[in-house]
């Protein structure tokens, strides 16, 4: 039991480490952003705030406490933006759209580096092991586009099962033959749907996928729904992955990337798939294989791929996602990474970046939710179990 002068000294010590660390703080602090180019776009729509160009809005308020904020989308090699600043950054910030890969060897030169921000959801793109080793927090501003990107899972499925991109092109061809596209075209409505990954984002594709009245939803996690939860949209946990797609006529990937879902999807995998099922994946690229990928639509073992993300980002010409057709020309719905940063979410996202780096330099708790990695390592399970 603390007596009243142990229990004030405490207090003492507490309050003179907690001011210590806002007085550190308080100092101009050097952060840098790696962000995608906007071009004209961004200087025609001011709401594009994920661009170098417009910064997050973040620059008038940072400058105004004395922080330098420098900003660029160059991040590749020993010569780029990222590498020349990171080393006497406090504060680095990404995006998943296109990401700054923070690996161990990047962060054993960053000498006073004190968190990396993701403005965004998902944080694969920093070696969170290293991060933890080096006692380097990592935020993000989780639940900022989780509605965005179910909305692009649901409008990817139609748009795979409707056969649309191949129709489309027939009329900008100025081509019409009904029949060769009608032949490839289904419903959703009967379909066995199942996500691998229940979260935020799996959970709302089941809920928005109930209209349509499939057969039946399905999911593989490896937590289980809420009693409550899994009751309201009906979905049933398949605990065996390959039992899993087995019994799916779509797949949708909503799962972080991390040690145990990198490669998931992969050619021995996707021999377990029913013959003709669709592929969403709009988690994170190096989940599926690109190779088995491309040549499962291919063969037809998959009717078709669609997704916005890419193994690597930005994506080369030559990757086979951007490429690939199945048997009948179709099967292809790739596009670049933009389901999670679409104007309403850029909002949410910037102004939690925002909110995550005021609590940062006033030494505030941050929001549960958003801390990755903590002062004491990992305090998400998101990442997989540990």
């Amino acid at each position: 039991m603390f007596t009243a002068a142990r229990t004030s000294a405490f207090t003492g010590l507490r309050n003179a480490s907690t001011n210590a660390f806002r007085q550190q703080q308080s100092r101009g602090l050097k952060i840098i952003a790696i962000l995608y180019k906007g071009g004209d776009a961004a200087k025609q729509e001011p709401r594009l705030l994920g661009t170098v160009e417009n910064e997050l809005g973040l620059r008038p308020w940072l400058e105004s406490q004395g922080h330098e904020f420098l900003v660029s989308d160059d991040k590749e090699g020993p010569n780029s933006f990222l590498q020349k600043n990171i080393v006497d950054a406090d504060v680095v910030i990404t995006t998943p759209f296109h990401p700054g890969y923070i690996n161990a060897e990047l962060l054993a030169k960053a000498k006073n580096l004190k968190a990396c921000v993701t403005a965004g959801v998902g944080s694969d793109h920093v070696d969170l092991n290293a991060a933890v080793e080096k006692g380097v927090e990592v935020l993000e501003v989780t639940g900022s586009n989780v509605t965005s990107v179910a909305e692009h899972v649901v409008m990817s499925m139609l748009v795979l099962v409707r056969n649309f991109v191949p129709a489309h092109e027939m009329i900008e061809r100025g081509d019409w033959q009904v029949s060769d596209i009608a032949r490839n075209a289904f419903d959703l409505e009967g379909k066995v749907i199942g996500t691998i990954g229940a979260g935020r984002i799996g959970y709302r594709v089941l809920q928005r996928l109930l209209p349509f009245s499939p057969n039946e939803l399905l999911y593989y996690d490896y937590a289980a729904l809420p009693e409550e939860a899994s009751k309201a949209v009906g979905a049933s946990r398949v605990e065996d992955l390959k039992e899993f797609v087995s019994k799916c006529d779509i797949v949708t990937v909503n799962a972080p990337l991390h040690e145990g879902t990198r490669n998931l999807i992969n050619a021995d995998l996707l021999q377990h798939f029913k013959p003709g099922a669709w592929l969403v994946n709009t988690a994170r690229g190096a989940i599926c294989n690109a190779e088995d990928v491309a040549a499962a639509v291919k063969s037809g073992q998959l009717r078709g791929y669609a997704g916005d993300v890419w193994n690597v980002q930005p994506a080369p010409k030559e990757h086979p996602w951007r490429y690939m057709k199945n048997p009948l020309g179709g099967g292809n719905g790739m596009v670049p990474h933009y389901s999670g940063t679409t104007l309403d979410a850029q909002k949410r996202y910037a102004e939690g970046t925002k909110e995550i780096l005021s609590n940062f330099f006033t030494g505030k708790p941050q929001n549960p939710a958003n801390v990755i990695i903590g002062r004491k390592g990992y305090e998400t399970k998101s990442y997989g179990q540990r």
